[in-house]
């Protein structure tokens, strides 16, 4: 709809990229008489595979001031494939944007004076700690009779989530008592909840095999010959970055690919 007014409109090949919650809602919403349960979906695959990865908010407090306005300059990949201690691969740290006094007053589970705020804020060490979370088929996004997105996630991979909290939390305190001015007194970690969907991605995976995955190679979907979906919808697995640059790579392939469909 339009304005109140209804329109149709067609075309010879359709591309979606909605973000990959609201690109599952949209294929689960398309039902008709030949797609019963949604567009896409003859094997219930449409919304399954949800990853937004293991993510927190890291802040480490210094008695030294820290002046820094924009720091996120930063990225350690160090522990991305495992450690010295661990095989598990852990994934990605890298330097927030500088906290402030407005969101240590959020974070804070009571009320706290603007100054105390101001300076817990100057003097803040801010992190962003990313671990993959794996892709389950019950973790999913289904769309309930009156149109209600829902979110099932269950969390897992945790374990490497936390052994790389850990990891920063012992460089920070080497880094201290090396050089001296750098004395660490609190390291705070938020875990990012459920309601934190910026990382959003997998529940239209693409594959080979239209039993386990909803597109094939070229993000087109599996028995609709037309339709393309080139958001982070199509990720198998959520490595442990942002996934921005992957989806940007991965719709220029598509574009290149659909250019030769066009002729």
């Amino acid at each position: 709809e339009v304005d109140g007014e209804r329109r149709e409109f067609r075309a010879d090949l359709v591309v979606v990229a909605c973000g990959a919650i609201n690109s599952a809602a949209l294929l689960l919403r398309s039902r008709s008489d030949a797609c019963p349960r949604g567009v896409a979906n003859a094997h219930d695959m449409v919304g399954r595979h949800y990853m937004r990865h293991n993510n927190s908010a890291f802040v480490a407090l210094s008695t030294v001031h820290n002046p820094s306005r924009f720091q996120k300059t930063l990225a350690l990949n160090d522990f991305y494939f495992g450690a010295d201690d661990s095989q598990l691969p852990l994934g990605h740290i890298q330097t927030m944007g500088k906290a402030d006094a407005a969101k240590f007053a959020v974070a804070s589970p009571m009320p706290l004076p603007q100054f105390f705020l101001r300076q817990l804020a100057s003097h803040s060490l801010d992190f962003w700690v990313t671990t993959e979370d794996l892709p389950d088929p019950n973790n999913r996004i289904q769309v309930e009779a009156d149109g209600t997105i829902r979110t099932t996630y269950k969390e897992n991979n945790l374990e490497a989530h936390d052994r790389l909290n850990r990891k920063l939390i012992g460089i920070l305190k080497r880094i201290g008592r090396k050089r001296g001015p750098l004395p660490l007194t609190l390291c705070m970690r938020k875990k990012i909840p459920i309601k934190g969907t910026t990382h959003q991605c997998g529940t239209l995976r693409f594959g080979d095999d239209p039993k386990t995955s909803v597109l094939d190679r070229n993000c087109k979907a599996h028995g609709v010959d037309n339709l393309y979906v080139v958001d982070a919808s199509f990720m198998p697995s959520s490595a442990a970055m942002n996934p921005a640059l992957t989806i940007f790579a991965n719709a220029l392939r598509v574009g290149e690919h659909l250019r030769g469909r066009l002729g």
